[in-house]
């Protein structure tokens, strides 16, 4: 079964990937951070257990203590799970799609964390998908909710839907340029937020940016959807339209053309380095300037960060071993 990121999606010249995130807890247990492991366990195994007939979707249970440190890296590097939920893996557990498109984290922050992607832009697919899931979970087992405010979770910034909607976006004009912050200052006024590829106090690694609402309570989840996705789509335009004067310098034409040069015959890569090298020729595919197949960059991305190489090869490997086997495999799947 092809991954998420593997299918051909739309919009995707800017927005990588869509996803919709829901905060649950039940009313029978206090918060995760009140639960000892054998409560926090005992979650797990009743959601798992309400879970085991989603229709369409076969949900591998892994519990997170099963897993070595760089397997539970290698999902957050992916974004199935946060960073916090793999430095703590005791007395948790996750439940994943074949796909990597459906990851419910189990006894993170909240006792559910429902999460979609989607490749592209597609809101409304995954929000579908998240709800549905949702609401089997709502059938089987008692929500902690309140008439007045909404869906309960332990961090208050998330009462009301519980959702975050967000989306991946490749903005290396807008970046390189230096409009990322006064973008930033704009978009905060409209109960929006942009982040880092990792989200809150990350950085913007190969100017890959997440934008996601901030506004939960006091709003409907179709509102924050619109909105999300309306902004989404200016910020888009003014992305296109700053490129466009952008790669008439001869100097960004330059480090477009070097960047494919350095990756066609590299033989050392380190993540931060691909990573940046993928940027420009993204930028120079976008604009017909280098011809390149953004769907294997796109994959390369998930597939090629330092934990998920090593996992899918020896995990005591050295960092020249894998910056090593990231160059090859990036020669092999872009140029051959």
């Amino acid at each position: 079964m092809n991954k998420w990121y593997e299918v051909k999606s739309s919009h995707d010249d800017v927005i990588l990937s869509t996803r919709i995130r829901f905060a649950r807890n039940l009313s029978d247990f206090p918060f995760p951070c009140r639960l000892d492991a054998s409560g926090r366990e005992q979650v797990c195994r009743t959601v798992r257990d309400a879970l085991s007939d989603v229709s369409g979707i076969k949900l591998n249970y892994i519990e997170m203590q099963t897993l070595t440190p760089k397997q539970a890296v290698s999902l957050a590097e992916r974004h199935l799970i946060s960073p916090e939920f793999a430095s703590v893996q005791k007395g948790r557990a996750l439940l994943l799609s074949e796909d990597e498109s459906v990851s419910i984290m189990l006894c993170e922050e909240d006792h559910i964390r429902i999460q979609v992607i989607k490749g592209g832009l597609d809101l409304e697919g995954a929000f579908e998908l998240a709800n549905k899931i949702d609401d089997l979970l709502d059938s089987k087992l008692k929500y902690a909710f309140d008439e007045r405010i909404g869906y309960l979770t332990q961090c208050p910034t998330n009462l009301g839907t519980g959702m975050r909607a967000s989306v991946m976006m490749h903005l290396p004009a807008l970046s390189k340029c230096g409009q990322t912050s006064k973008l930033a200052s704009t978009i905060s006024k409209l109960g929006l937020t942009i982040r880092g590829t990792y989200g809150e106090g990350s950085n913007a690694k190969g100017d890959i940016f997440q934008l996601s609402n901030q506004v939960t309570l006091g709003i409907s989840e179709r509102s924050a959807l619109d909105n999300l996705k309306s902004i989404t789509m200016q910020i888009a335009t003014q992305e296109h339209s700053v490129g466009e004067e952008f790669v008439k310098n001869v100097n960004v034409l330059d480090r477009i053309t070097r960047a494919y040069g350095i990756l066609s015959s590299a033989r050392l890569l380190s993540t931060d380095e691909m990573l940046e090298l993928f940027s420009w020729v993204r930028l120079g595919s976008v604009y017909k300037i280098i011809e390149t197949d953004v769907s294997k960059i796109n994959e390369l991305t998930e597939t090629m960060q330092a934990a998920t190489l090593a996992c899918s090869n020896k995990e005591d490997m050295t960092s020249d071993e894998r910056d090593e086997i990231r160059a090859k495999t990036v020669r092999e799947t872009l140029f051959n």
